[in-house]
């Protein structure tokens, strides 16, 4: 992707921070009072908007002096992401999990991270004071691409998504309830009693999955991996399904027997329901999505 070749121009998809959207979007006295005390539980909604703020007009800036075609759009915008030569997401890694379900293979994304002293940025390569030098890198092609393995999920046969990036959650709908179901690993079949299962690739394996006990997979792995939350075995029996990983080709098998069952899809947002004597299926996406500069592929 040399600049010269550029023609396509730059996607540049963005969050609102917390303060724009429930402060002066939907006026929410609550939260406007705890601002305006200081109260702690938002001590850092001010800085973190101002600095998001800053880097989107940073952004805006770094185009119009490279002299590419910059498109803004905020994040829920579901218009087609197709011809761009790059798309670069503007907040975190919540940001760029919601845009890369958008993606198609082939087109590569950069992450720039809006407020780094208030963001983790994991899957950033960019960041606040540093936009035009990284999009400008990734417009002449040089920085490093990552092929991040996605994730595809089927309910009953049917694909319901194929972009999974960091990982699944199924579970009952109330966290305080049991989650019951049959999960099927290389034919084999046990039933479990948990608080739920994270089921994920490589790009989640530093989050959930390795917060529930999973290990951390090499960023390029093909593997997808699944771990039982918090499972309940029985005084005289044990599992055999904790956790593992499935390979390239092969799917993980679950079985529902609840009737208010949830898959969460990268988050609380992407949420299917999965009531008793429903199946879903676990599999690599045929789509994996090319992320520049990933600073976990770099170490």
């Amino acid at each position: 992707m040399k600049r010269k070749n550029g023609q396509g121009g730059v996607l540049l998809i963005y969050k609102k921070s917390a303060y724009q959207i429930y402060v002066r979007e939907r006026k929410n006295e609550r939260i406007k009072e705890l601002v305006q005390r200081g109260d702690r539980s938002v001590q850092d909604i001010l800085s973190a908007d101002r600095a998001h703020v800053e880097t989107i007009d940073e952004a805006r800036k770094a185009v119009r002096e490279i002299g590419v075609r910059g498109v803004f759009r905020y994040r829920s915008d579901e218009t087609l992401v197709e011809g761009f030569d790059l798309i670069v997401t503007i907040g975190g890694d919540g940001t760029l999990l919601w845009a890369s379900h958008r993606v198609p293979p082939g087109i590569p994304v950069l992450a720039i991270n809006s407020a780094p002293e208030h963001s983790v940025g994991h899957f950033c390569g960019g960041r606040k004071g540093r936009v035009q030098s990284a999009i400008v890198a990734a417009l002449e092609g040089r920085l490093r691409r990552t092929h991040l393995t996605r994730m595809q999920v089927e309910l009953d046969g049917v694909v319901i998504h194929k972009r999974v990036l960091n990982d699944a959650l199924f579970c009952h709908k109330s966290p305080a309830a049991t989650t019951r179901y049959l999960i099927d690993v290389d034919g084999v079949s046990e039933e479990h009693k948990s608080s739920g299962l994270w089921v994920g690739p490589a790009a989640g394996s530093t989050a959930a999955q390795r917060s529930a006990g999973g290990r951390v997979l090499p960023p390029g792995s093909r593997k997808l991996q699944y771990i039982v939350r918090e499972p309940y075995v029985p005084p005289d029996g044990h599992y055999r399904f904790c956790r593992g990983t499935i390979k390239n080709g092969d799917a993980l098998r679950v079985y529902s027997k609840v009737r208010e069952g949830r898959i969460f899809i990268d988050g609380p947002h992407v949420v299917h329901e999965v009531t008793i004597g429903r199946e879903l299926v676990f599999r690599r996406s045929p789509e994996s999505l090319t992320l520049l500069a990933f600073p976990r592929a770099q170490r």
